[in-house]
């Protein structure tokens, strides 16, 4: 090899060669390490980029002809958006960086692969290819499973960061050892050692271990950070962003925090009881995010884990896809961790549910806070789980089945059984096994345990019995009012003074969408008036409404 490739994680590289003449004497020709390619064309790009994630890493250089002539390719917002798609549509690609490169007064692009330590790298219509000489050849059969075999016994978070343990600070250490419960430094190398935060015969930590020890594991690793972006409602444009950066259980804390901060409460105000539901639970959010931090794909060190907070979802997008065995069908039941030694930290703080605990929490939280389920994609290039902030069941029915569990009178099996008879359904055994998916047997024992408790009163019996909502319980107003009566409700409200969303909430146990959606039907009736726009909306008792 001419020269040793411009390795993604090394500032010491060339940035300039005086003349084509010079680039020429140094890059001879196409190698095991060097690919000369004039455009930036999406298939092309990825097949080398396979290739060499599958070897031992190289680089290409856009703006070269096949026999070493420099044309230039100056560093354009769309070449590098080009680039940037052909590394996302990459599977598993190796860490890179992109750099522009003069060579005399030309501008030419050095895109450097680095070899993929965790499993292996793959097109996008599948095909695995590997660099030899100055071909990219493709893999099967015996060829194909040695690769696999030999990439499943590496993680990348136990390679070498680079970093020497001694250049650590104080303070870092301090926040490890308590973590741990150390309350020394006292046998520390070896107590790194045996977490995987300290190689085995070296003084350097793992990436692991300077995940957890950098004030800013971004500075040695690309985008190791978490950014958060906030969507204002039906916008295509995000209004703002942050940058959570720091060691990653740090990222955890503070990520979780400023999203639920965000995200608020929702007043529901019953009787006498004010309820603040957050619109999404502490344990979803943070597991979420312990997630993305735990599997996503550091090698693919120049994307950062993206939340994004949008009207009526958070997104979690998180750098490679789902690790063997999991697919989107077994996340609940398959196990695979791509960063072991990482994932143990997060745990040890209490940031992370134990092994195969993650996503049930998740699903069993959402279930239980009476929320739609997570959705979890597997794009390819990123994991996307999707935390929905909304459902079927408003905040205002959520709150009055919180209320009714207090009494320690309902399983968590009770409480859509109990929201459906607020809305006045009159409930069967054969729909509550649709609505809850449940046996008939399942079915008739909730029903008759809700019915013994007096929530619910039975009309008729065997296969023919029904049940209503008991009167000695009370559904929000809201719920059991009618359309006619809410209208009137309404009105009542206007006489004293404008209507807003807020009041009507208060009022009413109405979710947002809700109470919008009963103001504006009034106003399409004529017996309101709207003024002001967004925040500053308010409704006022029209003239047609009093006659």
């Amino acid at each position: 090899m001419p020269y040793p490739p411009l390795h993604p994680a090394s500032d010491d590289q060339p940035s300039h060669f005086s003349s084509a003449d010079e680039f020429r004497r140094i890059f001879v020709e196409e190698t095991d390490y060097v690919e000369f390619k004039t455009g930036a064309g999406n298939q092309p790009l990825q097949d080398a980029i396979v290739a060499f994630s599958n070897a031992d890493g190289g680089v290409i250089f856009i703006g070269v002809q096949d026999d070493g002539s420099v044309v230039g390719r100056e560093p354009t917002q769309g070449t590098l958006d080009a680039i940037g798609q052909a590394f996302r549509d990459t599977r598993d690609p190796g860490r890179y960086s992109i750099r522009p490169i003069s060579v005399g007064d030309i501008s030419i692009l050095a895109i450097a692969v680095a070899k993929r330590i965790n499993s292996f790298s793959q097109t996008s219509s599948g095909r695995v290819l590997v660099r030899r000489g100055s071909h990219k050849v493709a893999l099967f059969g015996d060829e194909l499973r040695r690769l696999l075999i030999d990439r499943s016994l590496e993680r990348f978070d136990e390679h070498d960061s680079g970093v020497p343990l001694a250049t650590v600070t104080d303070q870092q250490l301090a926040k490890l050892r308590a973590i741990y419960g150390w309350s020394s430094n006292s046998g520390l190398e070896e107590r790194l050692r045996e977490r995987g935060l300290l190689l085995a015969n070296a003084p350097n930590l793992t990436i692991a271990g300077a995940m957890y020890l950098l004030d800013d594991p971004s500075s040695a690793f690309g985008k190791a950070y978490i950014e958060i972006l906030r969507y204002p409602p039906g916008a295509g444009e995000y209004d703002r962003r942050i940058e959570v950066r720091g060691s990653l259980n740090r990222q955890v804390a503070e990520a979780t925090r400023a999203i639920a901060e965000e995200l608020g409460h929702e007043l529901v105000v019953i009787g006498l009881h004010r309820h603040e539901l957050p619109r999404l639970p502490i344990v979803v959010l943070r597991e979420a995010l312990a997630n993305a931090v735990a599997h996503r794909s550091y090698e693919m060190s120049g994307v950062s884990i993206r939340v994004e907070i949008r009207t009526d979802e958070v997104r979690v997008i998180s750098p490679g896809g789902l690790p063997e065995p999991v697919t989107e069908e077994n996340i609940r039941d398959a196990q695979s961790a791509r960063n072991f030694r990482i994932i143990g930290v997060l745990r040890q703080a209490g940031l992370a549910e134990d092994a195969g605990r993650g996503i049930d929490v998740m699903l069993d939280s959402m279930r239980s806070e009476l929320l739609d389920a997570p959705r979890f994609k597997d794009l390819g290039h990123a994991v996307e789980v999707s935390l929905p902030t909304r459902s079927a069941v408003t905040p205002a029915e959520r709150a009055w089945v919180r209320e009714i569990e207090a009494r320690g009178l309902i399983q968590p099996l009770d409480r859509l059984i109990l929201v459906h008879a607020a809305r006045g359904e009159r409930l069967t055994n054969a729909g509550i096994r649709e609505l809850l998916g449940i046996d008939s047997s399942d079915a008739r024992q909730a029903l008759r345990r809700l019915r013994d408790a007096g929530l619910l009163v039975q009309h008729g019996q065997t296969r023919g019995a029904t049940y209503i909502l008991s009167d000695s319980i009370s559904a929000p107003a809201g719920l059991r009012l009618s359309r006619a009566e809410l209208g009137d409700l309404l009105l009542e409200m206007a006489q004293t003074e404008p209507l807003t969303n807020a009041n009507v909430r208060l009022r009413t146990g109405l979710d947002r969408t809700g109470a919008l959606r009963a103001l504006e039907e009034m106003v399409a009736d004529g017996k309101l008036i709207r003024i002001g726009e967004r925040r500053g909306t308010r409704y006022l008792r029209s003239v047609s409404a009093d006659k």
